[in-house]
Parts: C-alpha cells; sequence; structure tokens
C-alpha cells in the first residue's frame, strides 16, 4: 500500500508524473468505491499494528514524564517531548504510521506547553508563590497561580514556544494535524496576551475575541480547502483539523453572544418565553450552520453546536407536553435528522452548489457525483 505522502514524494522526484499521480488516485478511489470529496475523509487507522504502535508509544510517554518530574516539575513537560519526538523519527518519518504520528505530535506540543507552565514557580514573584508547595506532583509547579498577570504572561511564553515547535515539527514530519496545533497556539498567545492587556477585566471582550479568532481559523481552513478541492491530497487533511479546531471557537461564542445558553433553555432563573424564544434561535442557528457546513463540506461545526440544538430540542419538546420522555423523543429526532442529512449529502450539496455566487461556489470543494457502489 503506497501512502498519499509516498506518491508526492514519487511527484517531486519526478519518477512520477502529476498526471499520473491523479490517474492513481481516481483508480484507487473507484476499487475503494469512495464516491468522491463528500465523504470528508483523512486517514487515522491503516492496520491494528497502529493501535499497537500507539499503546506502547504512550506508555514511554508516561514513563518519560514520570522520570522527568521525578526531577523537576517542567522537565516532565520536556521529557514527554523529547521521548516524541525521538519516537517520531521512526514511527512517522520512516514508517507513516498515521494514529501514532498524531498521538507523538499531542505529546510533543503538550509536553512543551506544559513545562512552560511549569517555570511558573522559577519566575514569578515571591508573593504570588505563597501556598504552591502544599500541592504535591507535577501541578505544583502553577497550583494556586489562579488569574495572576504574571501566570498569563508566562502561558503567552508557552504558547510562543508552542507556536515555533509546531512549525519545526511540520518541516521535519510534515503531520497534518500540527498546522491546526500550531494555529491553534497562535490564538492562544493572542487571547492571552489581549487577557494581560484587559487584566483584571479578563471577560469583558472574550467572546467577541474568540469569535474572530474563530473566524479566521476558519478562513485558514479555507484556504487549504481551495488548493484542493477535489481532496486528493495532504492539503485536504490539514483542513479537516483546521474546520476541527476553528468550529468550537465559532459555534460557542455565537450562541453565548445572542444569549442562547443551557440555563436560558431549561428555562431556569428565567422567563418561560425568554427559554422558548432562546430554544428556537438554537434551531434557527443551526440550521443556517447547517447550510455553511454543507457549503464548505465540512461536518465539524454541525458536531461542535450538537450540545446547544439538543437541549434546545429537549425544551421544546417538554414544553409541548411531552417532558417524561422529551430526552428519547429529542436525541431520536435530532439523530434521525442527521442520518437523514448524512443519506442526502451529496444531493443536496450539488442543489446548493449552483444557488451560491459563483465567488463561493468556485472556492468550495467540488460535489461528488453519486455512482453506483461496487459489492464488497
Amino acid at each position: 500500500m503506497y501512502s498519499e505522502a509516498e506518491i508526492e514524494s514519487a511527484v517531486a522526484a519526478g519518477n512520477l508524473t502529476p498526471e499520473a499521480a491523479a490517474a492513481l488516485r481516481a483508480h484507487v478511489s473507484g476499487i475503494r468505491s469512495a464516491p468522491g470529496p463528500d465523504e470528508e475523509q483523512f486517514r487515522l487507522v491503516t492496520g491494528f499494528n497502529d493501535i499497537f504502535v500507539a499503546i506502547a508509544g504512550i506508555l514511554v510517554l508516561v514513563g518519560a514524564g514520570w522520570l522527568g518530574g521525578s526531577v523537576a516539575p517542567w522537565l516532565a513537560g520536556v521529557a514527554v517531548a523529547a521521548a516524541a519526538w525521538g519516537m517520531a523519527e521512526y514511527f512517522t518519518l520512516q514508517r507513516r504510521m498515521a494514529l501514532p504520528s498524531i498521538i507523538f505530535v499531542l505529546a510533543f506540543v503538550g509536553g512543551l506547553y506544559l513545562g512552560g507552565l511549569a517555570l511558573y514557580p522559577y519566575l514569578a514573584g515571591p508573593y504570588e508563590r505563597v501556598g504552591v508547595p502544599e500541592y504535591p506532583g507535577f501541578w505544583s509547579a502553577f497550583a494556586g497561580a489562579g488569574g495572576s498577570r504574571s501566570f498569563l504572561l508566562v502561558q503567552a511564553a508557552s504558547a510562543a514556544i508552542v507556536v515555533v515547535a509546531c512549525w519545526a515539527h511540520w518541516r521535519r514530519f510534515a503531520v497534518p494535524i500540527t498546522i491546526a496545533l500550531g494555529v491553534g497556539a497562535i490564538a492562544r498567545l493572542v487571547f492571552t496576551l489581549i487577557a494581560v492587556a484587559a487584566y483584571p477585566d479578563l471577560g469583558q471582550w472574550l467572546l467577541g475575541v474568540v469569535l474572530i479568532g474563530g473566524l479566521a481559523i476558519f478562513t485558514y481552513a479555507m484556504w487549504w480547502d481551495v488548493q484542493d478541492r477535489a481532496r486528493l491530497t495532504r492539503r485536504s487533511d490539514v483542513a479537516f483539523w483546521l474546520h476541527l479546531a476553528a468550529s468550537p471557537l465559532i459555534v460557542h461564542p455565537i450562541f453565548m453572544l445572542i444569549g442562547i445558553n443551557l440555563v436560558a433553555m431549561h428555562g431556569m432563573g428565567t422567563d418561560t418565553g425568554d427559554a422558548t424564544l432562546a430554544a428556537v434561535l438554537a434551531l434557527i442557528v443551526y440550521a443556517a450552520l447547517a447550510v455553511v457546513a454543507l457549503a464548505v463540506d465540512r461536518r465539524a461545526i454541525l458536531v461542535s453546536a450538537l450540545a446547544y440544538v439538543l437541549v434546545a430540542a429537549i425544551y421544546l419538546i417538554s414544553r409541548i407536553g411531552a417532558s417524561g420522555a422529551g430526552f428519547a423523543v429529542a436525541i431520536i429526532v435530532i439523530g434521525s435528522s442527521l442520518l437523514m442529512l448524512s443519506a442526502f449529502w451529496q444531493s443536496m450539496r450539488r442543489a446548493l452548489l449552483p444557488l451560491l455566487p459563483e465567488s463561493i461556489s468556485a472556492r468550495v470543494p467540488l460535489a461528488a457525483e453519486v455512482s453506483p457502489r461496487r459489492p464488497s
């Protein structure tokens, strides 16, 4: 079996023409009965060996973190990051194993970020470290720091380290999720610096800033998608992870900014009419997000908003007299709706795209043609 990275390497080396590579991808796609880009595929597990290596790698990471933490809290994160990079040298660079590669880059990034946070006691003033030694283990490094301004600066510095680390990791290993982690670290850095500037009013502009950040990441994800509208290369995988990162940053602020929250949907502490209006608005917003998801052919934004629409449906069903079975009826209705959406996804996209302005339809992923599936 040849990976996408190996095909791209053959094209770059001149051993395979781009046309031949495209023909090979199309042929393999037909053999596998893949209807096209609407399936939103990404590589995760190619065999049980991926799971076996992932489990073994996690054991090594835990052991490295344990040993490093026994010396100094910050060394736990550094040890995990070093072990993750070392294992990636073989299992990512040589074997191109998807699941272990994802775990190793997550451990690498997480280890460096937490290791940076653990330096807080060495950088903060003595008055901000009172009581910290009372907490045993790794978390003692920043337990009790709370929302102090100096701790926010340490978080910003840690995020900056992660940005540089993600760039180096991408240059070396080119794991698709790395771009999303690096962009997420940039967002974290910006959010934290804004929180420092607005201190101690940390929440005054938070939702608006998060929404802008989510839209910026969404735009960047679409930039990757536009480069591979047929979703045949690694660029599509990069866009998938970016959409996954952007979705919660877009969805949650939207619902919160228009006054939709779980308390309002249940009518606790609010007027029943307000709660009903909030529930109806939640369904309308979810329908609008479904149109966006169809247009860009990405489902992550629907998953991120699922909790809101589910609670809204439960509330509305309970208001019409089915309070006892409201939860069961709601999850059946929502689940059935999502299954129908999935079943007719391709047909709905083909109907929607001609209705969009040409400036948009020319920049979204292509609609797949429905073809009969081959028997397995």
